[in-house]
């Protein structure tokens, strides 16, 4: 199949002539509403219903006990470590195969990754490797998972939903009980994401949702800690908005916290996208389908959810029979006004992780070679 009928097929569902993002934002419904209603209250900054309605809407979608909104996804992803406890000096497990974004949170933090392969299963951190970096480098000991070579803690791992897809969670809940390991879910992906009935984000100790505006649903910036318990949900909340210690007019902060709140603005932007998000959902299902009808019989393969799993689909993908395919597929689709784009260079390439201990990065690699992402916008002509 040429990349020229990639582009004509794509050019037909989406029925434009017009340049074609990857994934642009959709305003459908009440987002102008709230948002003028927003500025008419003049609460327009971190003290607005509209937190709080966002706040609660999360909740009640994904089940978790407390949702703790922040002003992005790294945000969100650096309290969640700073309440699993990670600190500086520590090291934390991930994938090669991310976004910067997951390593920042960390090196910001004074932590420092250790970088295991994916499974092709999911895209996402594999088990099965995770364990066996482990048992070959790692030990256990009173005060937990030590690195042998270092002598310094692995304090947690945090797997990223590649796309929106579910990693193997029971497997790797398994891995992390065996090692004394905390589990923060890199969810920034995967709103509308479930795994075996329950949402990415939530089987963790931590989540951490991202609603950027290339995201299914967005606040423009901003970003959400989904919490176990309400215990730990008040204390997040506690800390991402400064520490400070509730009083009628006194300032008094008790630790040294974050100013990560969310803006009224965005949660209110936020709200009213929670109320078109599972039209959103059904819509990027729908295209999801019409590309997997398309590669079917092609020398693509298209990235499908994993049976245990229900992905929102957030960036649908192909995978290129070589890494040749794969560099003409994005020259012409881009020369052609379509965007399409290769997935991540993988952590360890960058100067910043190149010294960040790994183990065998495989499937990453290949998967770095060979993937390309298709326009995912949820807006589909009507058939």
């Amino acid at each position: 199949m040429s990349p020229i009928k990639i582009v004509e097929f794509v050019r037909d569902i989406y029925q434009t002539n017009e340049f074609i993002p990857l994934h642009k934002p959709t305003f459908d419904g009440n987002e102008q509403n709230y948002v003028l209603e927003t500025i008419q209250s003049t609460f327009v900054s971190s003290v607005g219903k509209f937190v709080d309605e966002f706040e609660s809407k999360i909740e009640a979608y994904t089940g978790t006990a407390k949702a703790v909104a922040t002003v992005n996804g790294t945000a969100a992803l650096h309290a969640a470590l700073y309440m699993a406890g990670v600190k500086p000096g520590d090291f934390v497990i991930t994938q090669a195969l991310t976004f910067v974004a997951t390593c920042n949170a960390l090196y910001h933090m004074g932590a420092e990754p250790i970088f295991v392969d994916v499974s092709s299963v999911s895209l996402g951190l594999c088990p099965k490797a995770m364990d066996e970096f482990l048992t070959e480098n790692a030990e256990l000991r009173d005060i937990g998972c030590v690195h042998k070579k270092t002598q310094r803690p692995i304090r947690a791992v945090v797997p990223m939903h590649t796309f929106g897809h579910p990693v193997e969670l029971d497997e790797l809940i398994l891995v992390c009980n065996k090692w004394n390991i905390v589990l923060v879910e890199d969810a920034a992906e995967s709103l509308g994401s479930f795994y075996k009935g329950k949402h990415t984000g939530t089987l963790g100790d931590f989540g951490a949702i991202s609603f950027n505006g290339n995201k299914v649903i967005t606040t423009g910036g901003g970003g959400m800690v989904l919490c176990k318990t309400k215990d730990t949900g008040k204390r997040t909340k506690h800390i991402t908005t400064t520490s400070k210690v509730p009083h009628p007019y006194e300032f008094y902060h008790d630790e040294a916290g974050f100013n990560y709140r969310m803006p009224n603005l965005n949660a209110a932007l936020g709200c009213a996208q929670m109320e078109v998000l599972d039209n959103y959902l059904v819509q990027k299902r729908a295209l999801a389908n019409h590309y997997n009808e398309f590669f079917a019989k092609s020398d693509f393969e298209f990235v499908l959810e994993p049976q245990y799993a229900q992905s929102n689909y957030w960036l649908n993908a192909i995978i290129c029979s070589s890494a040749n395919d794969r560099d003409e597929l994005l020259k012409i689709t881009n020369q052609a006004g379509v965007m399409t784009r290769p997935i991540w260079q993988l952590m360890h390439r960058l100067p910043m992780f190149c010294d960040a201990p790994r183990g065998d990065l495989e499937q990453s690699k290949y998967i770095e070679a060979h993937l390309v992402n298709l326009p995912s916008t949820p807006v589909l002509r009507a058939s």
